[in-house]
C-alpha cells in the first residue's frame, strides 16, 4: 500500500536519474520506457526498475488521463472555500475524509487563512452546483461558512 500523501518519505535519498525520471514522466506520463530510458541515459531494464522503485516508494502517485469535464457532462468548475465550526484534529479529519467523497469534487486542499479548506467541484450546471453547496455542504454541522468562486477558465502549469 503506497504511504499517504503527507508521509514523510526518503526523498533525499532520490538521486538524479530518479529526480530525471520524476521530471520527464511529470510532463508526460505516456512516455514508454524505451524512450523514457533513452532522455534519462540509462537502459531500458534499469529505467523500468526506478520507475517501479519510485512508484513503490510514493515517489509517483500514479498515471492518470486529463479529461475535459465538459465531455463527461460536467462543464461548470468551482473553489468552494469552507471554514469549519471547530478545528480539533477528530473535526478536522472527519471533514476531509468525507469530503473527497462526496460528488463532484475533484480535489480537497486544506489550507491556511481565514477558511479551513477550498474544494475544487465540478458540476453540470450553476443549479447542480447550487445544490452541491446546499445539500452537501451548508447541511453540515461541522460547516460553519462557504464561499464560491466559479472558474472561468483553466490551465495547468508546468511545475
Amino acid at each position: 500500500m503506497p504511504p499517504a500523501p503527507n508521509d514523510v518519505r526518503p526523498f533525499a535519498t532520490l538521486d538524479d536519474v530518479d529526480r530525471a525520471i520524476l521530471t520527464e514522466l511529470a510532463a508526460d506520463g505516456r512516455l514508454p520506457n524505451n524512450a523514457l530510458a533513452e532522455r534519462v541515459g540509462v537502459a531500458p531494464s534499469t529505467c523500468l526498475t526506478r520507475t517501479r522503485a519510485l512508484r513503490d516508494c510514493g515517489a509517483i502517485r500514479g498515471f492518470h488521463a486529463e479529461v475535459d469535464p465538459a465531455a463527461v457532462g460536467l462543464p461548470l468548475q468551482a473553489l468552494v472555500s469552507v471554514r469549519l465550526t471547530a478545528h480539533e484534529r477528530a473535526a478536522v479529519d472527519a471533514f476531509r475524509a468525507r469530503s473527497v467523497r462526496l460528488p463532484g469534487v475533484v480535489s480537497v486542499f486544506h489550507v491556511a487563512g481565514a477558511e479551513d479548506y477550498v474544494l475544487h467541484v465540478r458540476a453540470a450546471s450553476g443549479d447542480a452546483l447550487r445544490d452541491f453547496v446546499l445539500d452537501q455542504l451548508a447541511v453540515d454541522p461541522a460547516v460553519q461558512h462557504t464561499q464560491t468562486s466559479l472558474i472561468f477558465e483553466q490551465a495547468r502549469g508546468r511545475g
